[in-house]
Formats: structure tokens, sequence, C-alpha cells
């Protein structure tokens, strides 16, 4: 029977469904909070303890959250799961793509950097050149839009710039920002309530969509946006499988805006992490059971033939 640790720092819907989905397939999820793994090198060959493991490794890890912490606690809960799979442990999504789509400003750089439309985005930590670019980018008109580099879930944006016909200045960053202004321009609404698109991306594919609709600008569920069944158009699809195999990510919720100025369509972020509850419902199909079968069937089917090619070899 196949055993699969299902990083998370709570337990809820989203580790019950993956749990389901796994008995389903006749494997067996075990939750594991990153938090508690440790690297003890005198404990097994591997020099990992996951707990509910013991002395072995998992078969293959989900990653559902990773709890946030100082710089050091976050970067030995990514060394875990660097580790694991270093040491053949399928691993989804891995701490290489985590990595690039929790850092919202590398997402942003990778994206531009492929040609994938993105707008356009600055991520610095002079206070002074912040300030200058707000001015420039408000005397040109703009408004952008103040975002955690770290942030979810649409906490903590503010709209700076201009606004509503007047100038709003930067805040001060040590709150809630960490001293980085991460700003992207504003890409206005093209209705009233306005909406973006989430579209499903899974093994390079885009399977299902949703509008989030919202009479504010921003279009979180977490915000109180509610969820709309979205047919997946061509365009659609294929600006969200871009945008994933830039950050070369298993599974990805890539959050589409359309546009009245530049590219119809244009990517604002990429989550690496994504949260299915709200796409779920107006879902058809079962997105836990596509992630699991993903996962077994892809993943440790790669490993399985490479692990064959190893042995003939």
């Amino acid at each position: 029977m196949r055993r699969v640790a299902i990083m998370a720092d709570e337990t809820g819907w989203h580790t019950r469904q993956l749990q389901a989905a796994l008995r389903a397939r006749g494997a067996v999820g075990r939750t594991v909070d990153l938090a508690d793994c440790r690297i003890d090198t005198g404990a097994a060959w591997h020099g990992l303890v996951i707990p509910g493991f013991g002395r072995e490794l998992p078969d293959a890890v989900i990653v559902r959250g990773i709890a946030g912490g100082s710089f050091e606690q976050v970067t030995r809960r990514l060394g875990i799961l660097h580790a694991l799979r270093e040491l053949g442990v399928p691993v989804y999504n891995d701490a290489r793509a985590i990595e690039r789509s929790v850092d919202k400003s590398m997402t942003s750089q990778l994206l531009a950097a492929a040609g994938v439309p993105t707008p356009p985005t600055w991520a610095l930590e002079s206070p002074a050149q912040a300030q200058q670019l707000v001015m420039r980018e408000s005397a040109a008109g703009h408004a952008l839009v103040l975002k955690p580099l770290f942030g979810s879930q649409g906490k903590g944006l503010q709209l700076v710039g201009r606004v509503d016909g007047e100038h709003r200045p930067l805040p001060a960053l040590e709150r809630g920002y960490g001293s980085v202004a991460y700003l992207q321009r504003f890409v206005a609404p093209l209705a009233d309530p306005g909406f973006d698109w989430r579209v499903l991306v899974v093994a390079g594919r885009a399977l299902t969509a949703m509008r989030r609709v919202s009479r504010h600008w921003v279009h979180n569920v977490a915000q109180g946006a509610r969820c709309e069944p979205a047919p997946l158009e061509p365009a659609l699809a294929r600006i969200a499988e871009d945008a994933a195999r830039v950050l070369d990510i298993d599974y990805a919720g890539v959050d589409i805006l359309p546009a009245r100025e530049g590219p119809a369509l244009q990517v604002i972020e990429v989550n690496g992490v994504a949260a299915w509850h709200g796409l779920q419902k107006v879902t058809p199909f079962n997105i836990a059971r596509r992630l699991v079968d993903d996962l077994l069937d892809r993943k440790l089917g790669e490993l399985r033939r490479a692990r064959d090619g190893a042995r003939r070899a």
C-alpha cells in the first residue's frame, strides 16, 4: 500500500478530500506538519524524521500548506522538501516550484522573461525609489497594486498611485510588507461587477476554470467574491498552461485578468499551493482525485520507469 504524506499545517476540507481520493486508489494519506519534521542524521540512513513514518520515508508527498515563520524556519521546512526530492521521493509540488510561485516577484519576473502576458511589475527595497516609482506612475495616470511579497487570499492588498482621480502615496512598508515594495500596475475591471479567472492546470493541461466575481477590485473568494462556472476557452487555457510551464509546476491555480489595454488576458499570479474549495463547487469532476491520479500515475510512474531503466542498465 502506498503511503503518502500530506504536508499541511492544519487539517480541514482539503486534507480530507485528498485522504478520500488516496483511499479510493488503495493508498493512505497521513497529514504531517512540516514544522514537526526534522533532520536527524543518526535516526536513519536518509537523515530525516517524518512523523508517522518511523525510519522509513513516504512513497510520495503532497504539499498542501507551509506555515509561516521566521526566515530560518521557512528555509528549514523547504529544506525538508528539497531533501525528500533528492532522496527520490516524488513531491507534489516540489520545493523549487513552490519557491517560484510563493515569491510573487520571482513569478512576475519569470513570466515576463518568458513572454507570458502579465502586468508591469516592480519589486524593490529602497523606500525612496519606491516612492519615485509611485509618483511617476501616478503622474502617468496609473494606479498600482501593493501586495505582500508572500501574501495569499487577497490579504494586505492596497491601491496606490492615481486612484479615483487623486494621488494615493505609498504607505510605510515595515509592517505587513517586510520592507519590500512589490507593485503591479492595476488592471481596471471591464465590467461592473468585475471578475477574474482561476484556471486549474494539472500536469501541464488546463482542466477547469471559474470566474471570481466581485464589486470590489480584489477578486479572491476569501475576500467575498462569488464563484461562477466559466468555459475553458482555448486562449484562456493556453495562457494558463504557458504560465504553469514557465514555473515547471505539477499543478497550479493560475489567476488571469481580462484587460482593456495591452494583451487581452494577463496572468497576475500563479498559486503553487492552490486551494480549490470554491472551484470544486463549479467543477463537475472531483479535483482531489485528479491530483491524486496525476501523482500516483505520472509522478510515481516516472520514478518507477527511471528505476527500472537504471536496473536494466
